[in-house]
């Protein structure tokens, strides 16, 4: 059973708290973890790079000068690679990056990259977000105590959307905010530390056992 420290709503220390089985069961999957991060990366390329090859480039239709006589290398277009404003060759040329990950193996990532997170102790728990109105210093201040990791990114995850918890931390450079159930692998491997909202927990153990109760209805059916 993994755990993970557990903050009050003020940001004081409130022991530990076990992280739910359905979602941290302690196994890292490396390969589909590697599969769905390069994805990730390679589906934000815009593939919109291009160069013109010598076939591509106005002019050139007429030799430079003569094919013999001149005591100069023969040349047949002023728009070769090797000439000034000539084409370029094997440049590059718009293309689609784009990589298909399977719905189970995205899911299988999710779950390795927070048990990556648990297992490394990167992870807090807060009881609440008490964001009555958007205020970006108290929630700086929040941050520093949730965290001893300095300038390094910090994920929230909040239960639901939140809009005053995004618009506090929407200035904060090294922090980004979003619903837990938003969060990609992508996501969480790239911060180095997560704090997550307790009643996000509380509906993933919520789900758990509604999947068990309906396989067993379905079982006995």
């Amino acid at each position: 059973m993994l755990t993970a420290k557990l903050y009050t709503a003020a940001g004081e220390a409130s022991g530990d708290v076990q992280l739910p089985e359905e979602l941290f069961d302690g196994r890292v999957h490396e390969a589909a973890l590697h599969q769905t991060v390069k994805a990730h990366l390679a589906n934000k390329r815009q593939g919109t790079a291009a160069t013109k090859t010598r076939g591509m480039v106005s002019g050139g239709k007429k030799k430079a000068w003569r094919q013999k006589g001149t005591g100069r290398a023969r040349q047949g277009s002023i728009r070769a690679p090797h000439w000034r404003g000539g084409g370029v060759v094997f440049g590059p040329s718009p293309r689609d990056y784009h990589q298909d990950v399977p719905r189970k193996v995205k899911a299988l990532a999710k779950r390795s990259a927070f048990n990556q997170r648990a297992i490394s102790g990167e992870i807090v728990v807060i009881e609440r977000f008490d964001a009555a109105a958007p205020k970006t210093r108290a929630f700086a201040d929040l941050i520093v105590k949730l965290s001893s990791v300095g300038a390094k990114r910090v994920l929230v995850l909040t239960d639901g959307s939140n809009e005053n918890v995004y618009l506090s931390a929407r200035n904060l450079q090294n922090v980004e905010v979003m619903p837990f159930t938003q969060a990609s692998a992508y996501d969480v491997m790239v911060a180095r530390r997560l704090v997550i909202e307790q009643g996000a927990l509380e509906r993933v153990k919520q789900q758990g056992a509604g999947a068990e109760q309906e396989q067993e209805e379905t079982a006995n059916a």
